[in-house]
């Protein structure tokens, strides 16, 4: 990683602990979609009720890459960062206890303000510290890959061990993580200062949305998001109620996806100094819809497989390059990374309530087969920036 030999040993220790942060956001984030078929036996949910519990997720994701944005203005990254990370903890304390759906949905808006606070300091941390390195986003995300592909073989783990309170006694666990993670938070060494309403114009200034590139980043991610979401939330429940495999299967299947989002993150760490980000997010978002559609089209325990991982390998580099299209808007007015998690994040909060309405009214297939269109969408914004914008950035 030649990005990491040029930084200075703050800047390491920086690093290391947002790659270590990330970690613990990924187990966190992606454990839903392992454990929401059990949650929802232990409750009696409804499809639609788990749709919008992963949609509440999604919000508190949407409205605290926001936050997350403007709040380190008055009371300074470190206080900031520290108080909406620790939602997560209350969350999960909640479902961990209560079963009432507004409770529930309350509770995953809570994860999802710490998701989104964690990645707008993280994503925004690294950007900063590597000047928009697409691999060290790349091996950033990875690190979210890495705890996201454990989560299911924890939960078939704990389940194992404890019965059918498995999945409560895997959240008591995470929760002593995430503690680990705020006492990195606190021994970090950044501002913790107020910033002076009157030295943050900078920080205020809205030029951004005149910028393409800025717009262009919005329209990949707001699409991808929401196929990731609801592919990542909805696949268990999707091969299971299918009859395509079973609880533990699905489960497993779960992982395989996450390891093919490691692999695939874990290569644009290497391709990204080989190739142009155009080139690379061109070429893998086109291996993204391929293998969707070789997914849905699966009936076998072995076509399932190469598709699930052939999908995990082309969407694992998607939304840590997107990011770096708008990186000199990002470093210039740091409020604009907050703009992309929220509108983007609108995508991540519409698909699963979509695949769940879909799949009450008529079957999860359908559900699932609207994901194709976001897919398209995300194709149509990744063209947008292969064919117009990089050549505009190529001729200066």
């Amino acid at each position: 990683m030649t990005f990491y030999k040029k930084l200075n040993e703050v800047d390491k220790y920086i690093l290391w602990c947002c790659f270590f942060i990330f970690f613990v956001n990924g187990l966190y984030s992606m454990v839903f979609g392992s454990i929401l078929p059990l949650l929802s036996d232990a409750y009696s949910l409804n499809e639609t009720m788990s749709g919008m519990l992963l949609s509440s997720h999604q919000a508190g994701n949407l409205i605290a890459g926001f936050v997350a944005g403007i709040l380190p203005l008055y009371y300074g990254r470190k206080k900031s960062i520290l108080f909406l990370s620790s939602f997560v903890i209350i969350g999960f304390l909640l479902m961990i206890g209560v079963g009432t759906p507004w409770v529930l949905l309350l509770a995953f808006f809570f994860t999802g303000i710490s998701r989104g606070s964690i990645s707008n300091f993280n994503n925004k941390t690294v950007n900063d510290i590597t000047d928009s390195n697409p691999s060290a986003l790349n091996f950033l995300h990875s690190l979210f890959a890495v705890g996201a592909l454990l989560s299911p073989f924890l939960v078939i783990l704990f389940g194992q061990l404890f019965g059918l309170n498995g999945w409560r006694w895997l959240l008591v666990g995470i929760i002593g993580l995430i503690f680990i993670s705020q006492v990195m938070f606190f021994n970090m060494p950044i501002e913790a200062d107020l910033i002076q309403k009157n030295q943050s114009s900078k920080e205020k200034d809205y030029s951004f949305f005149k910028d393409s590139l800025f717009w262009n980043t919005i329209l990949i991610i707001f699409f991808y998001l929401c196929a990731e979401s609801a592919i990542t939330g909805w696949l268990v429940t999707y091969f299971i109620q299918s009859d395509l495999l079973t609880i533990q299967q699905s489960q497993m299947i779960s992982s395989l996806l996450w390891v093919g989002i490691l692999i695939g993150r874990l290569g644009c760490v290497f391709l990204g100094s080989q190739l142009s980000r155009g080139t690379l997010i061109t070429v893998i978002s086109i291996g993204s819809a391929i293998f969707y559609g070789l997914l849905l089209a699966s009936n076998s325990v072995t076509m399932i497989l190469i598709s699930v991982l052939g999908l995990g390998v082309s969407m694992g580099g998607i939304y840590p390059t997107a990011m770096t299209i708008a990186g000199s808007s990002i470093k210039k007015h740091p409020m604009s990374l907050g703009w992309i998690l929220v509108i983007g994040g609108l995508g991540g909060i519409t698909m699963p309530i979509v695949t769940g309405y879909l799949a009450q009214t008529f079957t999860i297939f359908w559900g699932m087969a609207a994901i194709i269109l976001a897919i398209f969408m995300m194709l149509l914004g990744v063209f947008w920036y292969r064919f117009v914008n990089q050549r505009k950035e190529e001729l200066g």
